[in-house]
């Protein structure tokens, strides 16, 4: 039981960190003939990063930006709660306020990332004509899928 804890708490200060990753940098699509990338807050030519999306005044992209920033703070306060629940709840009892919570988080992840990948993964908005999704975009499904299994078993386990 000790080590499935242990391994629960590491792959969720992972995705933690993945969700921090990759909300800040700026690889979400990558171009495909030029050495330019986009993300969620500036576009990257050549390696310079100065340049603003043009598209940065739609809402699609601030309810992206949004719901990214809100998964990290339910997983962060997730983490604390499990901590928490950890050394102050009585045995035999359920985490289930951490569970809700990393739940809450998948579900912001998804809302977030649904909406980037509708309007801007793919299609007419799309930056480049030649492009394909960069590490943040895959890391933030990778984060999908690490906080729906850590919710749900943060759900079914007793603490013992």
């Amino acid at each position: 039981m000790l080590v499935l804890l242990a391994g629960i708490f590491v792959v969720h200060i992972a995705t933690v960190i993945m969700l921090f990753v990759s909300t800040i940098a700026n690889v979400w699509v990558v171009s495909d003939n030029t050495k330019a990338s986009v993300g969620l807050w500036k576009n990257c030519t050549g390696g310079n990063c100065d340049g603003s999306l043009f598209y940065a005044h739609e809402d699609a992209l601030k309810a992206v930006q949004a719901f990214m920033i809100l998964s990290i703070i339910f997983s962060v306060i997730s983490l604390v709660v499990f901590v928490f629940q950890l050394f102050t709840m009585e045995k035999g009892n359920r985490f289930f306020l951490s569970g809700a919570t990393m739940l809450v988080c998948w579900l912001c992840i998804m809302v977030g990332v649904s909406i980037y990948t509708h309007h801007y993964a793919s299609g007419q908005k799309a930056l480049y004509t030649q492009s394909h999704h960069g590490y943040c975009f895959i890391l933030t499904w990778i984060c999908f899928c690490f906080s729906f299994i850590i919710g749900i078993l943060y759900l079914v386990l007793r603490k013992k």
